[in-house]
């Protein structure tokens, strides 16, 4: 196969001859470094292309991509409506600094107020989700004149010095110490599932242990809650009924902001455009990333309400960056939400959601060393016991030879999935359809023969 047909768009006029498979993982292992490892442990993926659910190695396997990459892809890989407003947008303006107007930030400014809930109508646009985090943290304690942010355990916000520190899981150690006025707190479910609850209950203790911890730090000195709306990574946790609402509650009795992190959970992933939708809550701030644009192009948001708005209105926001409201990411954006709207992807969602339930309670059914697996829409997550007191089969922030053995299954048969801990994820782009589900749930069903191998009963 020539070069020019195996690598569709080649040759370009910076490119030379493609690289051999081997040759390319060398040089990027040699040359760059790797996220969240240690790089001689390192072992890349090699892809060459993608295409809705698909990816593609540079010797042509396809791999279910059943994580949007980092949970991220929400349309799909390569929609052809967002390349071609990404290429307009080249052609008309690429980059101006941040105190212009242009066309584009005009238009999705007052799209994403159109279909943003309640009075959140003012957006400061980032590069990611991390500076999105890092910007609500800071208009926060600019609008309330306070210091502390309290943020809980089970939960990942970025890794910038800020969110690292408003971090709760084991990522936050390495980067100790965190900066000052953070506060963490329990989350309402525990990590070990001992618990026997009914959910009134479980939100009910919470509520009261979350008020003391409010009133032991002073609520006079706490600007905000920072919460992900649906935790992500750290569990994959839907909040118990009513405890979003207590939380709300809390926060205006004690003049403190509630800000939602839905960088994982929004533009559509829980289905609907965003998760607190489903709490009946609005939150103060709202933070947002990956499915904003798609990860066609790095973008972020921090929307916020008039009241907080109105404030920035008068008052300097002491915040700024090079690339905010970058004209082509903006444009990128503009473009993945129309595509999400107009071809029913948010609803799509719903309904692939109902059928990921079922695939994950048959497979509950069938194999002992499943625990449990939770969902809401397409955001899903499978844990893996070792007995029948559903102890997790690797200790917390730790693994697990059959684990690891699960996800090489997983790699070898063509599913792109995140193995972490004693849980697997099943976060599918949304235009994902059921027998495209089937496919991913079919290849999970003979890998989890691995797991059923160490369950101890």
């Amino acid at each position: 196969m020539s070069a020019q047909n195996q690598y569709p768009g080649y040759p370009h006029p910076f490119a030379a001859e493609p690289l051999p498979t081997q040759e390319m993982i060398d040089l990027c292992k040699k040359h760059t470094l790797y996220t969240w490892s240690a790089n001689d442990a390192v072992n890349p993926l090699p892809i060459a292309r993608a295409e809705g659910v698909y990816l593609y190695s540079p010797e042509g396997q396809r791999i279910l991509d059943f994580n949007s990459q980092l949970m991220s892809v929400l349309i799909g890989h390569g929609h052809p409506r967002v390349i071609e407003a990404m290429k307009h947008q080249l052609d008309e303006l690429i980059f101006v600094y941040p105190q212009t107007a242009t066309q584009v930030r005009a238009r999705l400014g007052k799209l994403m107020a159109e279909h943003t809930p309640g009075d959140i109508n003012t957006f400061f646009f980032t590069l990611g989700g991390a500076e999105a985090n890092e910007n609500a943290a800071k208009a926060a304690r600019l609008f309330t004149g306070r210091q502390k942010i309290m943020a809980s355990y089970r939960s990942y916000h970025g890794g910038t010095a800020l969110t690292m520190g408003l971090t709760g899981d084991p990522r936050r150690w390495a980067n100790e110490p965190a900066p000052p006025g953070i506060v963490h707190f329990m989350d309402p479910r525990p990590y070990d599932y001992s618990f026997g609850n009914t959910e009134e209950e479980v939100t009910a203790n919470h509520l009261k242990y979350l008020e003391e911890t409010i009133v032991m730090e002073g609520a006079h000195t706490i600007a905000a809650i920072f919460r992900e709306t649906v935790t992500g990574t750290n569990g994959l946790l839907v909040p118990p009924k009513g405890w979003l609402q207590g939380v709300r509650a809390l926060c205006d009795k004690y003049g403190i902001l509630l800000i939602c992190d839905e960088v994982m959970a929004g533009m559509g992933r829980t289905g609907k455009l965003y998760a607190f939708e489903h709490f009946d809550v609005i939150p103060d701030i709202v933070t947002m990333a990956k499915g904003l644009t798609s990860s066609y192009f790095p973008l972020g948001a921090m929307g916020m309400r008039d009241k907080i708005a109105d404030h920035f209105r008068k008052n300097v926001f002491w915040g700024g960056l090079t690339y905010n409201s970058h004209p082509v990411g903006l444009a990128t954006a503009e473009a993945v939400l129309h595509v999400m709207l107009d071809e029913g992807m948010v609803e799509n969602a719903a309904r692939m959601g109902k059928v990921m339930r079922e695939h994950m309670d048959r497979l509950q059914a069938k194999h002992p060393s499943i625990a449990e697996g939770r969902q809401i829409g397409l955001f899903g997550m499978m844990d893996v016991r070792k007995n029948s007191k559903n102890e997790p089969l690797a200790p917390y922030n730790g693994s697990h030879p059959a684990m690891n053995a699960l996800a090489k299954f997983f790699k070898d048969e063509g599913l792109f999935t995140f193995v972490r801990w004693s849980q697997f994820t099943c976060n599918p782009p949304l235009c994902i359809t059921e027998a495209q589900l089937a496919e991913g749930f079919d290849i999970i069903d003979r890998g989890l023969a691995i797991t059923d191998a160490v369950y101890e009963g």
